[in-house]
């Protein structure tokens, strides 16, 4: 049921709508993801960008993704999860615009594969007790 919970808490946070703090126009190359440089140009789509829908739904079905793979294989290995959302998690909005200002701060972290900057951000932003 905590892990249940949990995914629901992530999946929310990583929703549809996003609140850019990054002037980055996406581009059709960005939907590679060859790095966290791309997801975040990709989750910080404006509304005036052409590709903004495409672009935050890929950044939302992403980060799902990565989210909902992380619980099932923790939960086969019994590893403890990386990331702990609190019960009452942060909107949606914020956690995206706290990701990309996080990715921004952290000039080395557009480099890292996707799953790595995104994971790294979120074990930040979320640790678990230890």
């Amino acid at each position: 049921m905590k892990c249940s919970i949990r995914s629901t808490a992530l999946v929310a946070i990583f929703g549809i709508f996003v609140a850019s703090t990054s002037v980055m126009a996406a581009i059709e190359e960005n939907f590679k993801i060859r790095n966290t440089g791309d997801l975040v140009a990709l989750c910080s789509a404006s509304s005036n960008d052409q590709l903004m829908t495409a672009a935050v739904n890929f950044c939302q079905g992403f980060a799902t993704g990565a989210y909902q793979y992380h619980l099932v294989a923790a939960a086969a290995s019994s590893a403890p999860p990386l990331v702990c959302p609190p019960n009452a998690p942060p909107s949606r909005n914020d956690v995206i615009a706290q990701f990309v200002t996080w990715a921004n701060a952290n000039t080395t972290a557009s480099s890292l594969p996707a799953v790595e900057g995104m994971f790294r951000f979120l074990r930040e932003r979320f640790p678990c007790a230890k």
